[in-house]
């Protein structure tokens, strides 16, 4: 056979056989991809909803506050009102004159201590540390320290429910303890249930936690049973106006309820004001 006629009957078989691979290639792309569609479109992302209303306010009455008080706990308790402050160093617990603004009882944390948040349970004042995993009692009465407790997370901020003990680490969750500081549950603050991180002071109002959410003017009022928002308090007007007043201020941060009295206190790290607001229902 001539050289020539070898060369065409190759080069047609290898034609042909490229071409069976492409129609298996083809048959192959059209099945598999019947397999895989079921005419059913795609579902669109779902957007999830706050659960959160406004919640309005007005401020009553407005009081001194020690603009030397970095607040991170506010409490009253039995017609005492108590704080509790951080930095390294200047650390407190105190408690407070509310018409001066001074200090009428007041310990310092040893320097170590980056003081946290303050709650008081059964006439027992306990306090949180930052990042030291360290949380103390003292006995209200003069504030001897009764115990030293470790603790597996930062503290930021503390409250209670009239049973536990109830804290914040600066994430979306919050623990309650018991008043040793053993773990019963935890629960996870959202909103529409998108986690919302730094949760910071904590207060028990009247069966709601309500928590600052630091670096914004938010306040917010929680679902204790699962962790929802409920409400949102915007704190942008009061924030405002104490940074017209001392520039120094700081973020809102500080809690306190009055259920003997049905009021409310407000006020943030080194604020010069504090305030009685009340809420709208």
């Amino acid at each position: 056979m001539p050289l020539s006629s070898i060369i065409f009957a190759t080069c047609l078989k290898i034609h042909f056989e490229m071409k069976q691979l492409l129609a298996t290639y083809l048959i192959s792309t059209v099945l598999l991809s019947a397999c895989t569609n079921n005419d059913t479109p795609a579902e669109p992302p779902v957007t999830p909803v706050s659960t959160a209303k406004n919640i309005s306010y007005s401020i009553i009455t407005t009081y001194p506050h020690d603009t030397s008080s970095y607040t991170q706990g506010l409490i009253v308790y039995k017609d005492g009102l108590y704080e509790g402050t951080g930095l390294e160093g200047k650390s407190k617990l105190m408690k407070t004159d509310l018409k001066t603004g001074k200090a009428l009882q007041k310990i310092d944390l040893d320097k170590q201590y980056f003081g946290e948040g303050v709650t008081i349970l059964n006439d027992t004042v306990y306090q949180l540390t930052w990042q030291n995993k360290k949380a103390f009692s003292y006995s209200l009465k003069d504030f001897k320290k009764i115990k030293e407790f470790t603790v597996n997370h930062d503290g930021w901020g503390l409250t209670n429910d009239g049973k536990n003990l109830v804290a914040s680490d600066g994430s979306s969750t919050i623990y309650f303890y018991n008043t040793s500081f053993e773990l019963i549950k935890t629960i996870s603050v959202n909103d529409g249930g998108v986690p919302e991180s730094n949760i910071n002071e904590l207060e028990f109002i009247d069966g709601y936690i309500y928590a600052n959410k630091y670096q914004t003017p938010y306040i917010f009022k929680i679902d204790p049973s699962n962790g929802s928002i409920i409400g949102k308090i915007d704190l942008t007007d009061v924030w405002k106006r104490v940074q017209l007043i001392d520039p120094q201020a700081d973020v809102p941060n500080g809690i306190a309820y009055d259920s003997t009295a049905n009021k409310i206190y407000i006020t943030g790290k080194l604020w010069p004001e504090l305030y009685e607001i009340q809420l709208s229902k």
